[in-house]
């Protein structure tokens, strides 16, 4: 039988001055839950998630030196989660987490019987009082800290609170949602090599069926603030408030990418943002 080969890129550390000053983080850079965390509420409000690249229809490379001048050069750019959480992955290791790779299937507005790939990137990190998930990456709901592995209690976050629940062998992450518990996606505890990943990468990206293909997704997560961009849909979710919904014209929509997002928008992005303006709403 073949196998398929995808290169010798592994998760090598980062430049943790670059990182750190893309985050606006001075303070300790040491293996400790406490800097996990800090870490983890920084990062989603620092660099936003965006699928445009995908959108696009351009590949999208996560190895080290892509990464790089993605999201921690001069661009000022984002990314989606295989992006963000290799980046953040990195960073742990730079600063001695014992930090591995785990791949997750979405359950984020799916029907529970539909089966669906492991397409989602998040991080298990080991410290001396257990495991403990890290995602970085999930745009629509993102996570702003980390949650213990082994609770199966709801757990708090600075946004929705999220707990851990056994489901068909793996960990299925729920979110409370308006009062209900929503599947976001279900983990599966095996570490996976960079190899693993970059094919879930690639399949996210360059499947047709991709949602990332079919609409422009862009979030950005602060603690008390969440903005999500679908198409031209822009969702304001304030914490204790009711969400905001407000359809965005071509203009709107260009300087909601710079203005809310901190994105440096790109000549070459602009007729797909007239189209998608012009188009009647997405599904």
């Amino acid at each position: 039988m073949g196998g398929l080969y995808l290169g010798d890129d592994r998760f090598t550390p980062v430049d943790l001055d670059a990182y750190c000053g893309r985050l606006g983080y001075d303070g300790p850079r040491e293996p400790s839950l406490a800097v996990l965390r800090e870490l983890h509420r920084r990062h989603p409000a620092a660099i936003p998630f965006e699928a445009v690249d995908v959108f696009l229809g351009r590949d999208v490379a996560i190895t080290p030196a892509a990464l790089d001048a993605k999201l921690l050069a001069s661009s000022g750019r984002g990314g989606y989660c295989f992006e963000q959480n290799t980046l953040f992955l990195r960073a742990l290791l730079a600063m001695g987490f014992a930090a591995r790779p785990l791949l997750a299937r979405s359950r984020w507005r799916r029907p529970s019987h539909e089966r669906v790939a492991r397409t989602h990137m998040v991080v298990g990190v080991r410290l001396a009082d257990g495991d403990w998930l890290a995602d970085v990456g999930f745009g629509a709901c993102m996570l702003t800290a980390p949650l213990r592995l082994g609770a199966r209690g709801a757990q708090d976050t600075r946004h929705e609170p999220a707990r851990l629940v056994p489901a068909n062998g793996e960990l299925r992450l729920e979110r409370l949602l308006n009062g209900a518990w929503t599947p976001i996606f279900d983990l599966s505890p095996a570490p996976q090599e960079f190899v693993d990943i970059a094919a879930a990468n690639w399949l996210i990206a360059n499947h047709p069926a991709s949602s990332f293909r079919r609409h422009l997704v862009v979030s950005r997560t602060r603690d008390d603030l969440r903005h999500v961009l679908v198409d031209t849909r822009l969702t304001v979710r304030r914490a204790g408030a009711a969400a905001e919904h407000t359809r965005l014209g071509a203009g709107q929509l260009e300087a909601c990418l710079r203005e809310t997002f901190g994105l440096a928008v790109e000549d070459r992005w602009r007729p797909a943002l007239v189209a998608l303006a012009s188009c009647p709403p997405r599904d």
